[in-house]
């Protein structure tokens, strides 16, 4: 029997692991770099082991580490999470040999499968060995572990080889393995996967489907099971191929194997040996808890004869400290406030107070709903989103609520491509006319101008914030019967809750203010001084960094003097595990060049200044 168990991971997966370990009466150990001394997931643990540094490298993908600190901490067993060493055979094979028991499949099946050209010779698929013209568009990915970093999609031949380096970086930094390959990009095709569970007596369940198809970056954001309008002659097909890749290397434990399904056909994509983070829904349909599971089999204990029965519809968001208007920048600073309602399952690694800081991914949180059908858990998810209290970093939980709201998606005709096609749609700036004068309110609440009451008219008080990037000033008066404006009538001014009535219809303002940031229900405005300040301006071409991060590239060529093309790559940052490019903002010439290997960047950071190319002169045109 287990006792304590160390999670060989951070954020929300450690978090989840410890939560069924202690349902289940067994200790737990955290892991931690320096930049998590203080997070949730190392709070929640029994024990706590430091790993000296900060980035993935020096912390979290040292296996050797992650064994030495189980042992020092008395564990008698090893969950990898997803992600990190999570598919990777060396560091199994290293706890085993420690004496420890890995809640995972055989290092023999992690090897066979974990890696992707691997597997999908496995499955008699081959990957391109040499790309053509007549090849594209291909999809670049890492050969080791997944979550959509080192993908890249390549539609021309001339951008190969840059796409496979930072492939190749990306997978390295996140993975410890920089191994990549190419394969044919399908596009207008449903990601579908299967979750399979297997234990040491031979029985493998093949637990249903799951749709994955919309997704930013290749990697997922919206997920749900059952995979909704399969002919069950696919879904079939889909379970018998799971299990027989399974069956295939002797597989143990949680894994899911992935499909692409386009014109009625799957396609296979591969199998990733790990429990995966759209765990949740098979979960809530199934009523079974994985981790559980996971750990009963590593105890040797058997699976029944068949899984139980489905049962209705659930549906998983995921929650990102990330902007998808801006390329998806990922965010960083404090998380002052984390709320959803009840009616779903949330699971994150983060709480009130708690720093989104640059090292690891923008995952904050899933949010999952469960219901008889597919409509009531989307739109039970939906409004949970919408309710949802998040002060702080900049996150995507509008483009969530817009994309479970979306008619394509109700229809259950959604693909791949659902963002390529809708993104600018669905990243309109939240807005409400009325939230700038809430804010207003409920910082004017009890500063009377007056120290006795005076027959005199009061005089408009102004303040100005910025909304979805335009200016909005307000005014409003100090009476004798307390705050109004003029338009509406002003039922309540507290400094966390305004009550406005305009045309009849009364509305409910939750406020919170942290400095010059202010949140007005959803609504995330900015406090303005009263004059502008002038030496604010920035010269024509700026470039500013959109994140924190650091410039891991400055692209050949690329100098102060040099001409440059709008649209074209002139540097790279790595944050938060992806690598972002920087390009020229119009046809020019780099008149400074501020960024430099290796040199860490906060947002607003000036990068480079590409003075626009102007006019031709009379002469040159003549």
């Amino acid at each position: 029997m287990i006792t304590t168990l160390l999670v060989a991971n951070r954020g929300e997966i450690a978090c989840r692991v410890m939560r069924t370990c202690r349902a289940m009466g067994i200790r737990t150990v955290a892991v931690h770099s320096d930049a998590d001394e203080d997070a949730l997931h190392t709070r929640a643990a029994d024990t706590a082991v430091r790993l000296p540094g900060t980035a993935p490298a020096d912390t979290y993908l040292r296996g050797d580490l992650l064994v030495k600190a189980a042992l020092a901490a008395g564990a008698d067993a090893v969950h990898p999470g997803y992600g990190f060493l999570s598919e990777n055979a060396a560091f199994a094979r290293a706890v085993r040999d420690a004496g420890l028991v890995w809640i995972g499949p055989p290092p023999e099946a992690i090897e066979a499968m974990a890696s992707k050209t691997r597997a999908k010779e496995l499955m008699g698929v081959e990957p391109l060995k040499e790309v053509t013209e007549a090849d594209l568009p291909v999809l670049v990915k890492a050969a080791a572990g997944g979550g959509g970093r080192g993908m890249r999609v390549v539609r021309r031949l001339a951008d190969l080889d840059a796409e496979l380096a930072a492939a190749r970086a990306e997978a390295a930094s996140a993975f410890g393995d920089g191994e990549v390959f190419t394969e044919p990009y399908v596009e207008g095709g449903r990601h579908v996967e299967v979750q399979v569970l297997a234990d040491t007596h031979g029985t493998v369940w093949a637990l249903g489907t799951r749709d994955c198809s919309l997704q930013r970056r290749h990697q997922k954001v919206i997920e749900e099971a059952p995979a909704p309008g399969l002919p069950p002659r696919l879904t079939e097909e889909l379970h018998a191929l799971a299990v027989r890749a399974a069956r295939a290397v002797s597989y143990v434990g949680a894994g899911t194997v992935e499909f692409l399904v386009a014109d009625g056909r799957a396609h296979f994509l591969e199998m990733n040996t790990r429990l995966q983070v759209e765990h949740p829904v098979t979960e809530a349909v199934f009523g079974i808890d994985l981790v559980a599971e996971q750990i009963r089999i590593a105890e040797g204990h058997p699976l029944d004869g068949e899984p139980p029965r489905p049962r209705g519809h659930a549906v998983e968001a995921r929650l990102y400290a990330e902007d998808p208007a801006q390329d998806w920048a990922p965010q960083t600073g404090r998380l002052h406030r984390l709320s959803v309602p009840d009616s779903v399952r949330l699971d994150t690694g983060y709480t009130d107070g708690d720093d989104i800081g640059v090292h690891y991914d923008p995952l904050l949180a899933k949010a999952v709903a469960h219901a008889p059908t597919r409509a009531e858990a989307v739109r039970v998810l939906a409004s949970a989103l919408e309710r949802a209290v998040i002060h702080g970093p900049v996150t995507n939980r509008d483009l969530l609520v817009r994309s479970l709201r979306h008619e394509e998606f109700a229809r259950g005709r959604m693909d791949t491509g659902f963002y390529d096609r809708h993104l600018g749609a669905l990243t309109g700036p939240a807005t409400d006319p009325y939230a700038p004068l809430a804010a207003a309110l409920a910082d004017a609440h009890g500063r009377s101008r007056f120290g006795g009451w005076r027959n005199l008219p009061a005089q408009p008080q102004v303040k100005r914030y910025a909304m979805a990037g335009e200016e909005h000033e307000v005014r409003y008066r100090h009476t004798r019967d307390g705050l109004a404006a003029d338009g509406v009538r002003v039922v309540r001014a507290e400094p966390d809750l305004v009550v406005l009535e305009a045309d009849g219809v009364r509305r409910r303002y939750t406020v919170g203010r942290y400095g010059d940031r202010v949140y007005v229900n959803h609504i995330a405005l900015t406090a303005l001084p009263r004059f502008p300040d002038p030496a604010a301006q920035l010269a024509p071409g700026s470039l500013l960094a959109p994140m924190p991060g650091t410039v891991v590239r400055i692209a050949d060529g690329v100098a102060e003097g040099a001409a440059v093309e709008a649209g074209q790559p002139l540097l790279w940052l790595e944050a938060m595990k992806m690598q972002h490019r920087i390009t020229a903002p119009a046809t020019g010439v780099v008149t400074a060049l501020h960024a430099a290997t290796g040199r860490q960047v906060e947002p607003g950071t000036l990068l480079a200044v590409v003075q626009p190319a102007g006019p031709p002169s009379s002469e040159e045109s003549a």
